[in-house]
């Protein structure tokens, strides 16, 4: 497991404190001909070598740095100026995953899989965080239809999608406010977004809008509370 850290270590610091902005245009703009992406892959080698500190590990360096090069150059041919962010994630799950497989492979890790997919708390784990993810957006989105269509459309005043993702984001945390048994931050929660969001509504005596948003806040908090505690009774 130390290795692994070490591993994660060499990757944050080299792909995000030594690697500057002029580097990154720099390999957007030449791609595979940028001097600055093979400088990057000779740091990212040379930091994992520095961090395990035992030249017999020299392989590690060597395919840590053949696996990021690999990555960084599909990134590189693939985004678009649109889909940025999207690569940009992609990018740093793919290196996440290698850098496993590659401390896998040379630490001779073994993973029981069938074990750990016929565990049900980790099967109720998965099948609960999904839920509480697109699925229930979903749903409570057909069960408010009949408000949310009396209400004028006000497209200049949010950002595209933002209402669903921070019912995702709350909906998790509530989740796992409620596995970890600290109910308090569920209440502190409800009282920031309280603060924030019901506030602006007030003020603009959006009536509607406003029932609107605390009907689906407490649907949303209560379908993570409800979730949670059915996570509690299987894994107890």
């Amino acid at each position: 497991m130390l290795i692994l850290i070490k591993l994660i270590l060499a990757h944050l610091i080299g792909d995000f404190l030594l690697q500057p902005t002029s580097w990154v245009k720099e390999k957007e703009r030449r791609k595979a001909a940028s001097s600055k992406l093979y400088l990057h892959l000779l740091i990212h080698g040379s930091l994992v070598l520095l961090l395990l500190w035992e030249i017999s590990l020299w392989q590690i360096a060597l395919y840590i740095s053949i696996a990021h090069g690999i990555i960084d150059i599909l990134k590189l041919y693939a985004q678009k100026p649109k889909t940025k962010t999207r690569w940009f994630i992609a990018d740093q799950v793919m290196h996440l995953v290698s850098i496993l497989l590659i401390w896998g492979v040379f630490t001779e890790v073994t993973v029981d899989w069938q074990s750990v997919l016929q565990d049900p708390a980790v099967l109720g784990l998965i099948t609960i965080v999904i839920f509480l993810t697109q699925p229930t957006s979903i749903i409570l989105s057909t069960l408010l239809k009949k408000w949310s269509d009396s209400i004028p459309s006000q497209p200049d005043q949010s950002l595209q999608d933002a209402g669903k993702y921070i019912g995702i984001l709350e909906r998790l945390f509530v989740f796992a406010f409620i596995v970890t048994g600290h109910w308090e931050a569920v209440g502190f929660l409800l009282a920031a977004k309280s603060v924030f969001r019901f506030g602006d509504l007030r003020k603009s005596k959006e009536r509607k809008l406003t029932e609107y948003i605390l009907i689906g806040t407490l649907l949303s908090f209560g379908t993570a509370m409800l979730s949670g505690l059915i996570f509690l009774s299987i894994t107890q």
